[in-house]
């Protein structure tokens, strides 16, 4: 029994919540310790910008840190008495004053430029670790995911926590320095009224605490949400023809409130808890400022604290409390941050496709043999949708499979190319386990067209080239012309310079077709997979290609997946399945004789055509 790597049938990433049909970034419980180590890993990478970033830090709030005191000292010189003040040490003290304010400016600009610097390095190394996983993941992996989720993920997650590192939590490293510091000038200035705080502080810490815990799974939810929306809305652009062809506007916009509303939902919610922390911890703070300067007051009545130093507690002291406010801010911040990162990190902790067998060999002079022997696949454990399955197919031989929807016919294409893995049975190319040969070059063994085109933004030259590396100008245009598409090309404006879309948008289903046929025919394999290839040109396109097929499958092993079953008369085998199992095998003339299904699908396309 095989089972497959992370497919639908095998494991179902932990993590991510069922949205309908699809899969959406969410999950269980993160631990917060786990996302703090993986971005410190981030951080760790440029030891060196951490490093001058935290020299910067410490120096900037230390030179910060020594205004209030000199500020004291500059009134205490000022005397009690008239025309007793020390000007001189007054001048001192503003001039000094001011060089370690200015100083401190200079070095929080540097400051900036480092963490600018920091974040562009971290932002683009996270971007291109998810990246690489989504190459390496498995095709199942994205048949249960929505495509604007994924994008989600890859822009507004990975923003959101950069922001966060290049914002956050550089001024949660401030703040800690700002209020050690604070704190330590407070015990040498006046130490009984530090008990002040001994009160606030902790109500502050527990309040915090306690709308820490209910706000985080708000915004893991917010996240999930815009995900959500994304995913719906890549969706509806992607099939805005199909929408506007059906007059389906107004349900389609109804559904999006629905998505909308949801996401503005889960956004105003984690918002509105979230900014409820600042100005708690706000009220809490000013009633230690107000007690600070009542007892302040009866201590200088007393003659146990001067003027001067007073005036430096309470500066202290509003810096002391000032960060732990800033820092109840963007607490709800840093929840949204780890949020988004649980997403980015489960992203990259998705297992890729399972690894090739440790003595798995490189297919090399490749015959074209292909056996399937009692082969059994499920996309989900409990339902099986390939029961048995027995092919071969001899080199040269053209095998089309037909069958209605959903009979499992693109179902063997993706075992044949190991997008998944069979439960039981075996598959050979040229009398070898597939499953003892690498994955890479029993994909190369092939070479497929697809009925969905897929075309990138680019020249026409490098999207027919796109099959084969170092492609020449003359390979391309051979290639071009079997297709049947060099005459269009050379009518547009540059030829095959000119520039396409990501979507084709500039020509037709048909042309797009022709190019992926192009670029198939420039690749020189041993076999040949056609999945519905024709199924978007006119019939007269259609016979044109037809004879450029027949050259492209002069001694290759073809399999086509065919809807137009007068496409597929000449072919050696033709396999009609039925509910995952071939029931009937035979040429055209052999499975017409037999007036089973393949002659009432043969007839009944004949009337509709």
């Amino acid at each position: 029994m095989r089972n497959q790597p992370g497919g639908m049938g095998g494991r179902l990433t932990q993590g991510f919540e069922a949205t309908g049909d699809r899969r959406s970034f969410g999950g269980a419980k993160p631990d917060k310790k786990y996302i703090l180590r993986r971005l410190w890993g981030y951080l760790n990478r440029y030891k060196l910008l951490v490093a001058v970033a935290i020299v910067l830090t410490i120096a900037s709030n230390l030179l910060q840190l020594w205004g209030p005191r000199l500020s004291g000292m500059a009134i205490d010189a000022i005397g009690d008495l008239p025309h007793s003040a020390d000007f001189e040490t007054i001048l001192s003290c503003v001039a000094l004053m001011l060089g370690c304010y200015a100083a401190s400016f200079v070095l929080s600009y540097i400051l900036s430029v480092v963490m600018i610097e920091l974040t562009r390095k971290v932002t683009f190394r996270m971007r291109r670790d998810v990246f690489d996983r989504l190459v390496q993941l498995p095709v199942s992996f994205f048949d249960t995911r929505q495509t604007g989720d994924i994008i989600s993920v890859i822009s507004y997650d990975i923003d959101t926590v950069n922001a966060s590192i290049s914002n956050d939590l550089l001024q949660m490293c401030r703040s800690v320095i700002t209020v050690v510091g604070s704190l330590v000038m407070m015990l040498r200035i006046a130490p009984i009224l530090v008990c002040v705080f001994g009160v606030t502080v902790p109500a502050s810490i527990l309040f915090t605490r306690y709308i820490t815990k209910k706000v985080r799974p708000l915004f893991r939810r917010r996240s999930a949400k815009l995900g959500e929306m994304n995913g719906f809305a890549e969706e509806m652009i992607a099939g805005q023809r199909t929408t506007r062809a059906y007059g389906r506007e107004d349900v389609i916009l109804s559904r999006f409130d629905d998505k909308n509303d949801e996401a503005v939902e889960a956004y105003t919610e984690s918002e509105y808890h979230g900014s409820i922390m600042g100005p708690s911890v706000n009220f809490i703070n000013n009633i230690s400022l107000a007690l600070v300067s009542t007892f302040g007051a009866i201590l200088y009545l007393s003659g146990r604290i001067g003027l001067g130093d007073i005036s430096s507690f309470v500066l202290y002291s509003r810096k002391f409390s000032g960060p732990i406010n800033e820092t109840a801010n963007i607490f709800g911040e840093l929840q949204s941050a780890f949020a988004a990162a649980e997403r980015v990190f489960r992203l990259i902790d998705e297992l890729p496709e399972k690894p090739d067998a440790a003595d798995a060999k490189v297919l090399t002079d490749i015959y074209g043999d292909v056996d399937m022997k009692d082969v059994d696949f499920g996309y989900v454990p409990e339902r099986t949708v390939i029961k048995g399955l027995n092919l071969h197919a001899d080199r040269g031989n053209l095998i089309a499979i037909v069958g209605q929807t959903g009979a499992g016919k693109t179902t063997i294409i993706n075992l044949l190319m190991r997008f998944y893995d069979i439960e039981h049975g075996s598959i050979e190319l040229d009398s070898n386990d597939i499953y003892g040969l690498t994955r890479s070059s029993v994909r190369k063994a092939y070479t497929m067209v697809l009925q969905d085109t897929w075309l990138f933004n680019g020249t026409i030259h490098d999207n027919i080239a796109y099959s084969k590396d170092g492609a020449t100008r003359e390979e391309v245009i051979a290639a071009a012309k079997a297709a049947r598409i060099h005459s269009f090309i050379m009518r547009l404006p540059n030829g095959y310079d000119t520039v396409i879309s990501d979507n084709g948008a500039a020509i037709s289903k048909g042309q797009k077709q022709l190019l992926t046929i192009a670029r198939a025919m420039l690749l020189d394999s041993k076999m040949l997979i056609l999945d519905e290839a024709t199924s978007n040109v006119d019939t007269q396109t259609e016979q044109q290609i037809q004879a450029a097929m027949r050259r492209l499958m002069q001694g290759r092993t073809c399999f086509v997946i065919a809807h137009r079953l007068s496409t597929i008369r000449h072919a050696d085998l033709i396999l009609v399945m039925e509910d995952g199992s071939i029931a009937e095998s035979g040429t055209h003339e052999e499975l017409m004789a037999k007036n089973g299904i393949y002659r009432e699908l043969y007839y009944s396309q004949f009337e509709v055509y």
